[in-house]
């Protein structure tokens, strides 16, 4: 009797915080983050840096992903059934940006703890300033604007059927020592002195996440929330890190079928993304896989500016997993990404 109280209860947390976070994609919320849309900052902790979930367009919210779930929603690392698992991944971004990422996650006896690293580099960019001269400026040493992410999470299963789980992540960017103030020469050509200042900011941010079993098949649903932080400062210049809200829900659709899932699987996620600066996302992918070892992905999701359709292979053996994900970005070069993972 206890035990049925007890999963009716997490049920109902379940569904409130279903429809509390479905409402803060509408009504009020909506309202007053309109005029942010486009107006958040360090943005490069939303792009996708592993290439399983990147080739489903990011519909990752209610999946079992080992030691990538550090990336997307950290109650999956508490279904982590072995002692030990890592993952590596590297993005080429648009613009020639650079992303490295790794995550590792550890069994206990307590629970599943991770630790992950997402490492950006955007590469040199030439840096001038104004003069009264024939070139109307003067050309100053190049800069390379850096930005990192260094997580520590944990999972736990609270029932067979409920899992919970957080990240307390350390987030950084700069963008490099600018030149606030100058002393030219005689021809502005040369300068005297110079005062200059320091682009970096930093705070700690926070990622939460829920996974519910419904116990119809391999139905799985989910809710998470990134990037809960304080407001920064550029200067003058107050922004807030890019929060959002997902709902996910998973399913082997092979579950349905007369077939054996150890020849075949077909894995389909939905999720609903609400961001705090852009309007509200549909992401749909789905994973093929044949003899648990050959992995076919697509994804794709709606609304978007310049993102297409995404697509990726994975091959798996012995518990090492290498995985590649193709996604066009409309008028920009198509991003490519590379990952591998491994469990123990």
């Amino acid at each position: 009797m206890k035990k049925i109280i007890y999963n009716t209860a997490l049920t109902c947390l379940v569904l409130v915080l279903v429809t509390v976070t479905s409402l803060s994609g509408q009504g009020g919320v909506a309202e007053m983050e309109t005029d942010r849309r486009g107006q958040t900052g360090l943005k490069f902790l939303t792009v996708a840096v592993d290439a399983r979930g990147a080739s489903m367009a990011g519909a990752m919210t209610s999946q079992d992903l080992g030691a990538a779930a550090m990336f997307y929603n950290p109650a999956s690392m508490a279904s982590f059934d072995r002692t030990a698992g890592v993952a590596v991944g590297q993005t080429q971004w648009i613009a020639d940006v650079g992303y490295n990422a790794g995550s590792a996650i550890l069994r206990t006896g307590i629970g599943v703890f991770g630790v992950s690293l997402i490492s950006v580099d955007y590469g040199d960019f030439e840096q001038t300033i104004r003069a009264d001269n024939d070139k109307g400026y003067i050309d100053m040493d190049p800069y390379s604007p850096t930005a990192m992410a260094l997580g520590i999470g944990y999972g736990r299963t609270i029932t067979n059927r409920f899992t919970v789980g957080g990240i307390a992540k350390y987030v950084a960017q700069d963008l490099g020592e600018a030149v606030t103030a100058a002393t030219l020469d005689s021809d502005n050509e040369t300068i005297v002195s110079s005062e200059t200042g320091d682009y970096a900011v930093s705070t700690i941010a926070f990622d939460f996440g829920v996974i519910y079993r419904t116990g119809f098949r391999s139905l799985q649903l989910a809710l998470q929330a990134r990037n809960f932080s304080r407001e920064l400062t550029y200067v003058d210049e107050h922004f807030e890190l890019p929060l959002s809200f997902r709902i996910g829900l998973s399913m082997n659709l092979v579950d349905l079928m007369d077939i054996d899932q150890n020849v075949h699987s077909l894995l389909v996620n939905i999720d609903s993304e609400r961001p705090r600066d852009y309007f509200e996302q549909i992401k749909i992918g789905a994973e093929y896989k044949f003899l648990n070892t050959l992995s076919l992905r697509g994804g794709y999701l709606f609304p978007s500016d310049e993102q297409g359709i995404n697509v990726g292979v994975g091959v798996q053996k012995f518990g090492v997993a290498i995985d590649y994900s193709y996604t066009d970005f409309g008028v920009f070069e198509a991003v490519n990404r590379f990952s591998l993972r491994a469990e123990f």
